[in-house]
């Protein structure tokens, strides 16, 4: 179905902030959150901005896939921290590369990528063969620095995958339940002088246990529903790919998926944090990168996170 993934990429920034970094600015220590969250440090942006890691990835996928930017059909970029509102990051990225495609963002937070290559495969299937997903996150620009719930949470970084021709897509689900009440990024349109409602801060509110709850459901039971519908078993899964939130939650997923062994689920969570939408491509490129990822492998890719949203694809690589 619609498309195979040609090659991978990702960056991360050089600068990287442990726990210890963190507890002199915020009351929280090394164990607080190594055992509640699973970070132990994560990659935050000095001189990056979001369209630059975005462009780093993006190269890095187009050489790893062996395709110039001339032949590309399409951009699709995830974020929901781009530099500016208008342009999006993906017109930027075409800019910067040198292609001439069409380009466009979509929004989706932490299910981004999965949501990008799921509209990446109606434009395959439309026939456009070469197209370009990325996913770019500096959330270290929207955290409260201030609030230990969230800002030992978070990291940056971009990751990007290269799509062509192919059958490579075995089955894909996504649902959204529409709440701002456990997870929301406010905007701060402030500028109209009419506007009488109170104007928020942006940076990320969450209501932790809320999302914990929600998160474990949406990883397990999406990775087994979408496996059935790919026609095959837990055991038939090479690897796991799930969004990097928490540890906890991807241990817990894992303990309610017992065919699939423990060692198939990836992680990095430890020393990138959660990068949002960036997360499973930075992890998918890392196991290609590394020879973990063999071509024919069946993987799953599995997020959730804002909006509410949650999404899972199978995958032959």
């Amino acid at each position: 179905m619609a498309f195979t993934i040609l090659g991978t990429g990702s960056f991360l920034p050089e600068h990287t902030v442990t726990n210890d970094d963190l507890a002199q600015i915020v009351e929280t220590s090394d164990e607080w959150i190594t055992q509640r969250i699973g970070v132990r440090s994560r990659h935050i942006s000095e001189t990056d901005s979001n369209v630059d890691m975005a462009e780093k990835a993006a190269r890095a996928a187009l050489e790893n896939a062996g395709v110039k930017p001339g032949e590309l059909d399409l951009i699709i970029a995830s974020t929901i921290t781009g530099d500016s509102i208008s342009p999006g990051t993906a017109c930027m990225v075409q800019a910067r590369i040198g292609a001439s495609c069409p380009a466009f963002d979509v929004t989706a937070a932490c299910c981004g990528f999965l949501f990008a290559l799921e509209t990446a495969a109606g434009y395959a299937a439309r026939g456009f063969r070469h197209i370009l997903v990325v996913s770019s996150e500096r959330t270290s620009g929207i955290i409260d620095w201030t609030d230990r719930g969230t800002c030992c949470i978070f990291g940056d970084g971009a990751g990007a995958a290269v799509l062509g021709p192919g059958d490579g897509l075995l089955a894909s689900r996504f649902i959204t339940k529409g709440n701002d009440e456990i997870i929301n990024i406010p905007t701060n349109y402030d500028a109209s002088p009419w506007y009488k409602n109170e104007v928020h801060k942006s940076r990320i509110l969450m209501n932790g246990r809320a999302t914990y709850k929600f998160a474990v459901m949406a990883l397990s039971d999406n990775v087994r529903a979408v496996i059935g519908e790919a026609g095959l078993t837990p055991e038939d899964i090479d690897w796991v790919f799930p969004h990097q939130a928490n540890l906890r939650i991807i241990q817990e997923a894992s303990r309610r998926l017992p065919e699939i062994a423990d060692e198939k689920f990836c992680v990095n969570i430890d020393r990138c944090g959660n990068t949002s939408s960036a997360s499973i491509p930075i992890l998918l490129d890392e196991a290609h990168r590394a020879g973990k990822l063999k071509r024919g492998d069946k993987i799953v890719m599995a997020a959730f996170g804002s909006g509410l949203s949650a999404g899972a694809m199978v995958i032959r690589f």
